[in-house]
């Protein structure tokens, strides 16, 4: 679990809820605003259901939360097969997944006894941003693995994520990320059949090279964008003049 490892690693440092008290959050620690709507039951009665929703207990609430990692959430595939009888590989871009934190997408989450609707803004931005694209689910019988390719640039603005509040924007000067790491899953889901392998971007040269195992071959930029990334790290750019 990739929450439960950061964490992990965070207290081995000596690190606390306190910002900056390991290297874990002083690299990865962000901050978002949660805005959540309890929603009332079910009801056939739409008069009755609005004036639940006007009750206190159902009004929406915000508050902050940290984070070290952003979860992307993808669409579900496709069940149809095309005319090879091969499964349709559907495309998505990063900025539609990336839209869950634009402050106005809301988005059901269900819990075992109530359904909530929430909505998320960023409101602090971490120096490193980890983007956690989900891929697996599981079930009580088996994993599955969503298929579906992640087009996604090398560099992206975060601007659009931010509050709109201004102090917020004033604190932000740079909002810009390169993406410097790239996480793949290859094939099955289930343990012992998949292998995992990385695209580092090296830092003095601009170049990228993909590492698997003890192997390291160079690598077309292009190419990243080609795999079922799992797990990308972003690095602030702070030095407008710092291009390629």
């Amino acid at each position: 679990d990739r929450k439960s490892g950061l964490n992990t690693l965070h207290r081995a440092l000596g690190g606390t809820k306190k910002p900056g008290s390991s290297i874990v959050y002083k690299a990865f620690r962000g901050l978002m605003r949660v805005h959540s709507r309890r929603l009332p039951p079910p009801s056939e009665n739409e008069d009755e259901y609005r004036r639940l929703l006007q009750r206190k207990e159902f009004q929406e609430s915000s508050a902050e939360t940290p984070f070290v990692f952003l979860t992307l959430d993808l669409p579900p595939p496709p069940l149809f097969q095309d005319e090879f009888e091969k499964n349709i590989i559907p495309q998505v871009p990063l900025i539609d997944l990336l839209a869950k934190f634009d402050g106005a997408t809301q988005r059901e989450y269900q819990t075992y006894n109530d359904s909530f609707m929430k909505r998320f803004e960023l409101v602090e931005l971490p120096p490193y941003m980890i983007l956690c694209i989900k891929r697996f689910t599981k079930n009580s019988f088996f994993v599955e693995k969503n298929p579906t390719i992640v087009n996604f640039p090398l560099e992206i603005d975060m601007a659009d994520y931010l509050s709109s509040d201004p102090a917020v924007r004033d604190r932000h000067p740079h909002t810009t990320y390169r993406l410097i790491a790239n996480i793949v899953h290859d094939g099955k889901p289930e343990p012992g059949r998949g292998t995992y392998r990385t695209h580092n971007r090296h830092t003095g040269t601009g170049q990228w090279f993909e590492l698997q195992d003890l192997h390291v071959i160079d690598l077309l930029p292009q190419m990243i964008t080609l795999t079922e990334s799992l797990i990308q790290f972003y690095e602030l750019k702070v030095d407008d003049d710092d291009d390629e």
